[in-house]
């Protein structure tokens, strides 16, 4: 494993670098930022590349963006410090993976059943004032929170099939903190290490499985390939991931490098919506490589039944979590009151 981590690492320096840096003037960029993300290299292709590209492309020798992918210059678990202190300059990640010391942190990543769809997301952010609260956590300690994003929703891939509750009891996998101390009471076993080993992990048997992606990050990301199952019941309808940066790395750009890179942001998230809602849809339809099962829906309906208890167990730990809460509460209500095609079944 430790051969394979060296060769990843080579390997992707080299193609991010080359992919994330087209040709410019003589004498180099004036302004260069390190950004690090939470993907590896086959995923980055989708989340995170294009924006780069395109931002390199536009800023020409004002301003280059090197890319590195999950865990090539520090852990993922490490991004946080590193780009506090300037050891790198920006992040793409969510909260909960990178051990963000912020209020915020339990809902970053899949916040269980705090979305059904992507749009949920921007949509919560921009209309319902979560945006305004990341902001302020995280210009508290010294980081710049740019902007907010959806991916993909959180769905179990796994060795053996999952039909049932019963079914989930013992299995290690391979999930978010959040996620994990959620879906521990009803038996799993959550397992932390580093994003790149998990393919190597779920074929020596140090995991059963996964619930860190929906179905489109397992066939990009190899998994699909180690797994035999994908279960179509989801934790959550989204994973909540961001661009960060260091706030004083921030504040030296010009006010033309800032808007930039935010139009080149968005257009990321704009990406990622449409890559991976298709993606989700005609991989379950189309896919040859997993086999779909399903709980039933009054059996599911006990987890999601749980969830509200997490909802309130997480509110009671601080004032701020539990206007979030709220926030999320609110917004699903309004949603199942709006009826199709906001909510229904």
């Amino acid at each position: 494993m430790t051969t394979r981590r060296k060769f990843l690492t080579t390997a992707s320096v080299g193609a991010a670098a080359a992919l994330a840096a087209p040709a410019v003037k003589a004498g180099g960029p004036k302004i260069k930022w390190r950004l690090q993300t939470y993907a590896g290299p086959a995923l980055a292709e989708q989340v995170i590349v294009p924006m780069v590209n395109k931002f390199n492309a536009i800023a020409g020798d004002e301003m280059q963006i090197e890319l590195f992918t999950a865990d090539q210059l520090v852990p993922t678990g490490e991004l946080f410090r590193a780009m506090q202190k300037g050891t790198i300059d920006a992040v793409q990640s969510d909260d909960d993976s990178m051990a963000s010391p912020t209020e915020v942190t339990a809902f970053g990543g899949y916040f269980p059943f705090a979305s059904r769809y992507s749009l949920d997301v921007p949509v919560l952010f921009n209309q319902y004032g979560l945006d305004e609260i990341w902001k302020e956590q995280y210009a508290a300690v010294g980081v710049k929170h740019i902007s907010a994003g959806s991916w993909d929703p959180a769905n179990f891939a796994t060795q053996k099939p999952i039909n049932s509750l019963e079914d989930l009891k013992g299995l290690k996998i391979f999930t978010f903190p959040t996620a994990g101390r959620f879906l521990e009471q009803f038996g799993v076993v959550p397992v932390t290490i580093p994003w790149e080993d998990a393919e190597v992990a779920l074929q020596t048997g140090e995991l059963d499985g996964l619930a860190w992606s929906g179905i489109t990050e397992d066939y990009t990301s190899g998994w699909a390939d180690v797994t035999n199952y994908f279960l179509t019941n989801n934790i959550s309808g989204a994973w909540i991931g961001h661009f960060f940066s260091n706030m004083d790395r921030w504040n030296e750009l010009p006010d033309n490098l800032k808007t930039l890179m935010q139009v080149c942001m968005n257009d990321s998230h704009y990406h990622r919506q449409w890559w991976y809602w298709g993606g989700e849809a005609s991989l379950r339809v189309n896919g040859t490589k997993l086999k779909l099962t399903t709980i039933p829906d009054e059996e599911w309906g006990i987890v999601e039944a749980k969830a509200q208890e997490f909802w309130d167990q997480i509110a009671s730990e601080s004032e701020l979590k539990a206007k979030i809460v709220g926030i999320i509460r609110q917004y699903n209500d309004n949603m199942i009151k709006a009826g199709r095609p906001y909510r229904y079944g």
